[in-house]
This record gives structure tokens, C-alpha cells and sequence, in this order.
């Protein structure tokens, strides 16, 4: 939901008279970090299935992603609402660590979706993922809000990925609405001289 999120708000962004210009005036600390995280998630993402060994590691690996993404967060925190993703992140880092470095999926939740989807869950084929039992820690902390049509997307999504969008949209609005923003005071100032 995370990129869905992202998408819908650049595209409210530019309907409210925004632009892109902000994110070039931004100057984050450790700014590499976040690439070079996307990269490997997408790398674990590929390979899990494919080769035993990433598998095997794969929930260490999140579990690093989702701490040095934290720290990263932290570090950066001064950058508006960057708080609030902070907090998204820190929740949905809470039950995968204590659950083993996989985030629960509610199997109820699941069956909203397409039968494939809880297939896959009971088979393991999710690294990432791991079904919610007796013995999950905070499963009200994991995935159990399912989206489904007219939601263009089907999957289901956590307290934290909730809280995560909220903040990721109100600092892309706050950096696509920065220079609107300083501009109309100018403009309210400008006075017309007559010769």
C-alpha cells in the first residue's frame, strides 16, 4: 500500500497546484540509505523462492531493513511529518520482531481476498509473511485490514502501514505545496503602481 499511497499523493499534490520542484530542495542525512534498502528488499523478494539460502535468511534480513530504515527515519525526523512514518514503521517493526522477523497475517482477513493469496500464506511462499495463531505476539499489530475492490489492488495492510501512509501523504503534500506556499504571500504583497 506504501507505493499505492505514494501515488495517489503526488497525484492530489498536482491537483492542489503543486509540483515536483520541492523534492529537489530536499537534503536528507544518509540520503543513499533509502535506495540501497528498496534495492534489497526487491532483491530478497526475487531470490527468496529461488535460491534456499535467501530464504532461509530472509526474515533476518527485513528485520535489518526495518532497523536501519528506523534509524535512517530518525536521523531524518526534522523533515515534516517524517514523525508520523516513523511511528508506522516502528509498529509494523514491533510485531515482526517479535514474531520471528515475519509480519502475521490474519487468515480471516485473507479470505476477503483471492484464494491464491492464502494458498500461499499456509505454503510458505511469503518470506515476509506467516499466518496468525494462538501464539502470534500483537496480532493486532499485523496485517488484518483487507482492501479489495473497487480498491484497484487487492492485499491486506496494518495499523502501521495505515499510520505510514498518513504521514508519507502529508509530507509529499507539504513538499509539493512548499513553494505555492511561499509564493502567495508575495503575491498578496505586490502592490500595482500607476505612473
Amino acid at each position: 500500500m506504501v507505493y499505492d499511497g505514494l501515488l495517489v499523493a503526488i497525484l492530489i499534490g498536482f491537483i492542489r497546484g503543486g509540483s515536483l520542484k520541492g523534492f529537489g530542495e530536499i537534503r536528507f542525512k544518509m540520503g543513499w540509505v533509502f535506495p540501497a534498502l528498496l534495492l534489497f528488499q526487491l532483491c530478497i523478494f526475487y531470490f527468496q523462492n529461488k535460491i534456499e539460502w535467501v530464504g532461509e535468511i530472509s526474515q533476518f534480513s527485513f528485520i535489518g531493513v526495518y532497523v536501519i530504515g528506523l534509524i535512517f527515519l530518525w536521523i531524518n525526523r526534522f523533515h515534516a511529518h517524517f514523525k508520523f512514518i516513523f511511528v508506522g514503521v516502528l509498529l509494523n517493526f514491533i510485531v515482526m520482531a517479535v514474531n520471528g522477523g515475519r509480519m502475521p497475517v490474519s487468515g480471516e482477513a485473507a479470505l476477503h481476498l483471492d484464494p491464491y493469496y492464502l494458498e500461499t500464506l499456509k505454503n510458505s511462499l511469503y518470506a515476509k509473511h506467516t499466518l496468525v495463531t494462538d501464539s502470534t505476539i500483537f496480532a493486532f499489530l499485523g496485517d488484518i485490514i483487507p482492501l479489495k475492490a473497487p480498491y484497484p489492488r487487492e492485499q491486506i495492510i496494518s495499523i502501521g502501514d495505515v499510520v505510514m501512509n498518513i504521514g508519507g501523504f502529508l509530507a509529499i503534500q507539504a513538499i509539493m505545496l512548499r513553494k505555492k506556499e511561499r509564493e502567495e504571500p508575495l503575491k498578496g504583497n505586490s502592490k500595482e503602481v500607476k505612473i
